[in-house]
Formats: C-alpha cells, structure tokens, sequence
C-alpha cells in the first residue's frame, strides 16, 4: 500500500491523536508563527515601518505599496504553517518529508494525464462554483449567511487586489506564493498526513479521501466555494491514493491554481477573453463533454497504476 511505502514504520499513536496534532501545529504556523515572521521579513519592502505597515494590513485595499508585503506574510505563513510544521511532526515519528518523494522516477504518460484531468474538471466544477456562489441558506441559518458572504465579499476583494498584476514579475512572484507553495503544503498535509491518518484509523480509503478532502476545503473558510473545491481536494486524494506518488496531486494542485493565475494575467492583458474569476458555469454542452471526457482520463489514470501493480506482482 501507498501508506506503508512512503511513510515507513507506521506511528504507535493513535490516529486522532495525530490528527489533532497535525491541525494544531499547522494552526499555530499558519495563523500565528508564519504571518509574524513574514511580518518582520516583509518590514523592508514597504516604506511606513511597522506601525504603518500594522496599519496598512488592516486596510490593504487604500495601500496598493502594500502587495508585495502581503505576499511575502502569505507566503510565510504557507511554508512555516503548511511545511515546516508538518515536517516537524514527521521528525517526532522519526520519519521526514522526504519519505513522500522517495519515488523511483515519474513517468510522463500519469504527469501528462494529471495536467489534462485537472484543465478539463475546470469546466465540470464550473456548475458546482455557479450553484454554490448562488446557494441560499434556510431562515434559521441567515445570520451565518450573512457573516460568511461578508467575509466571501472581503477574500474575493483581497484576491481581485493580489492578483491585479503590474508586470510579469510580480505574476511570477504570485505564482510561487498563490500556485507552487500551498501545491506542496496543502497536499503534504491534507493528503499526505491527514488522509493517510484517516485511512489508518478507518481503513476505507474513499471516507479517508473525502473527509480529508471536507477538512481541506473546511479550512479555507470560504463557503460560497466550499463543494468545487471539496471536490478538488477528492480529485487530488484518488490521484494520489491511485498513484501511491504525491507528486502528481502536488502537479494536480499547481495546474489548477497556477493556470487560474496565468489566465487571469492574460485576461488582464487582454490576451484572454475568458475572465476566470467570472462564477457563471460553462455551457451545458462544454460541462457535458468535459465530465465525459474526465471520467474517461481518470478510468485511464487508474488503469494505469493498476496495471502497473499487477505486471510487478
């Protein structure tokens, strides 16, 4: 199995033991550690010393010097809370990161099919992005309604500032942060630990994959996009179980934020027509062929390993 292969001795603790120390160290990098370092790191990008750049994080819309500030804590946070941490946690089990990438090469036919499934479920998860943009929330739920479409407003405002890009630089500087960094992170939590832990403690892969794929988009807090991108996390949780190789849902996760990032720099540009961060779905016909055309990619996908498996029993 993918489990005992690439994490080794399997841990004596119990798996919600781990779990709940997983989410707590990721936590306290993430929100706490992360965005204090990049906070001190980030002081020499932006002119107003630390009470103005305190106060310009507060109100990041009036201080567009602020950008690349705000990428340099976001970025902090990503490596020291989705990294670091957990490379900690695995130096606890005697174990490191590098048990997730100790693969004997990567073939091109899996990377090439993992690229393609990925930029055709865009078009399949547009349906579930336009109805869960859309979803209204029963009487007795309205108050959270309203605090999690305020807060949906306030992110999608931070990412329209994030991503109005002055030059190509500043599109490469987003790509490490927005694609390439929380790509390795969030899988090396997400589906590396947490879905392995799961699959310990339930030993049925597809709850494992699913409630950590719930627990992944959970953490973004952001519900109006809660179902698309719990469905991503699903999808980058079967290529990697399929697989036993984490580097593909890692190329999986880059390809779909990182082609989010480039398209909208080209719609920016005007070299693009299509605006993605648009939340209308794609025509029904386009919807049709592309969930046809995945469904068809992924069965390929697993054969693929499953073949694999059977040639080298």
């Amino acid at each position: 199995m993918m489990f005992e292969n690439q994490l080794g001795t399997r841990p004596e603790k119990h798996p919600v033991i781990n779990l709940i120390v997983i989410l707590l160290m990721v936590g306290l990098g993430f929100v706490i550690i992360g965005p204090i370092l990049g906070f001190f790191i980030a002081l020499p990008f932006y002119e107003g010393g630390m009470r103005g750049l305190s106060e310009a994080i507060e109100h990041p819309l009036e201080n567009p010097d602020i950008k690349i500030a705000l990428y340099i804590i976001q970025g902090c946070a990503t490596f020291v809370g989705l990294i670091v941490a957990p490379a900690i946690f695995l130096m606890r089990e005697q174990r490191s990161l590098g048990d997730f990438f100790r693969q004997k090469g990567l073939a091109w036919i899996p990377v090439i099919l993992t690229v393609v499934v990925v930029v055709i479920f865009m078009a399949v998860n547009s349906i579930f992005i336009e109805w869960n943009a859309n979803f209204d929330f029963p009487d007795f739920a309205k108050g959270f309604e309203q605090w999690a479409r305020a807060r949906e407003d306030a992110a999608e405002e931070l990412t329209r500032f994030l991503t109005s890009f002055a030059s190509a630089g500043e599109l490469l500087f987003a790509l490490v942060i927005i694609a390439v960094l929380p790509a390795i992170g969030e899988e090396v939590v997400f589906r590396g630990l947490i879905q392995n832990e799961l699959y310990r403690g339930t030993k049925n892969i597809h709850v494992s994959i699913w409630v950590a794929a719930i627990l992944f988009s959970a953490i973004h807090f952001q519900f109006f996009g809660f179902v698309p991108r719990l469905l991503l996390g699903a999808l980058f949780g079967y290529l990697y179980y399929w697989s036993g190789n984490l580097m593909l849902a890692i190329i999986a996760h880059f390809v779909n934020n990182g082609v989010s990032v480039v398209a909208l720099y080209l719609y920016q540009e005007g070299a693009f027509t299509f605006d993605v961060e648009s939340q209308e779905a794609a025509p029904v016909n386009v919807v049709f062929m592309s969930a046809v055309l995945t469904a068809g990619l992924l069965y390929f996908f697993y054969k693929y390993y499953q073949d694999r498996k059977i040639a080298i029993h």
